[in-house]
């Protein structure tokens, strides 16, 4: 059996590697972030509440990040909130209140 030539199989790889379309340049398609399913539990799907608790979905986004951030420091006084924004980055935090104000 004989071995492929180097250059063949550089000519089959630089092939391959044109034909796949450039994943770099396409944007990320809006994903909910994983850690959106914790707010679910108080604040509905999606931040749609039908209840007593406050729905986050299309809320200003420097709202509730600000919001946030007052719970997560303390500034703002809450039964839980308090301590579950402790738990998230300001990353984190900033990407929530982006997601959430995309809701409609």
């Amino acid at each position: 059996m004989q071995k492929p030539s180097l250059a063949l199989v550089g000519t089959l790889t630089a092939l391959a590697a044109l034909a796949e379309p450039n994943l770099a340049a396409a944007p990320a398609p809006a994903l909910t972030p994983y850690f959106a399913a914790n707010c679910a539990n108080c604040h509905g799907t999606d931040g749609k509440a039908a209840s007593a608790i406050p729905p986050l979905a299309g809320r200003d986004r420097a709202y509730l990040e600000q919001s946030m951030q007052a719970f997560k420091t303390g500034a703002r006084p809450a039964t839980i909130m308090h301590q579950l924004a402790k738990g998230y980055t300001d990353e984190e935090i900033a990407v929530l209140a982006e997601y959430f104000a995309k809701q409609k």
